[in-house]
């Protein structure tokens, strides 16, 4: 994978990518990809959610959430949520593009945004719904191949999402799938989902 590239590329990266759409009557939701501003080691924002939720309990997630009535816009949606489960203030998130959508085991059609923190705010996990909030270095990614990979069916075939353990996380799944297209369009990381990697590297979910 690529060295670290300057985090000022990335703005233009984004503006010349065009997000896959899925184009399937669901269920919507949001989801925000937040990176902090830090020039020399900028971070991913990851959560993770509480173990006593009914979906997807103590699994690492972006913040976010399904679309509400009132939301404007999925834009809307994520910067919401985002500050009602992390309380940041969603007028210091410089909105940088979208990702492709993707569709969870539930059948929602999320919508990945991503945005640059600006400014240094001290972060609350919302108890209700999270566990815990930490921060990842973008680099950490560049430098360090997956742990491992969950294969999963796809109507073009098999597909192979990246994880990774990180202190006493796992980032997996469907965050992992928007986390693997975030570092190939922002950073030329050189993710093939569609190639097989080593069996002793392939986890069966």
């Amino acid at each position: 994978m690529s060295r670290l590239v300057c985090m000022n590329d990335l703005q233009q990266r984004l503006d010349n990518h065009t997000p896959n759409a899925i184009g399937l009557e669901l269920p919507e939701a949001a989801v925000l990809l937040a990176i902090t501003q830090d020039q020399d080691q900028p971070e991913i924002i990851f959560t993770q959610r509480a173990n006593h939720l009914n979906s997807h309990a103590g699994q690492v997630a972006f913040p976010g959430g399904k679309k509400d009535p009132e939301d404007a816009c999925l834009v809307e949606t994520a910067l919401r949520e985002t500050e009602e489960e992390i309380a940041l203030p969603r007028e210091s998130i410089r909105l940088l593009g979208q990702l492709s959508q993707v569709v969870s085991r539930q059948g929602i059609l999320v919508y990945p945004y991503i945005g640059l923190v600006e400014g240094t705010h001290q972060l609350v996990a919302n108890q209700g719904e999270l566990d815990a909030i930490f921060h990842v270095p973008v680099d950490y990614f560049l430098q360090n191949e997956p742990d491992c990979f969950d294969r999963i069916q796809h109507p073009k075939g098999e597909v192979y999402i990246p994880c990774y353990f990180y202190e006493e996380y796992e980032i997996w799944g469907l965050s992992a799938m928007i986390l693997s297209e975030f570092l190939d369009v922002g950073f030329d990381a050189g993710f093939d989902l569609f190639s097989k990697p080593d069996d002793s590297r392939i986890r069966y979910r």
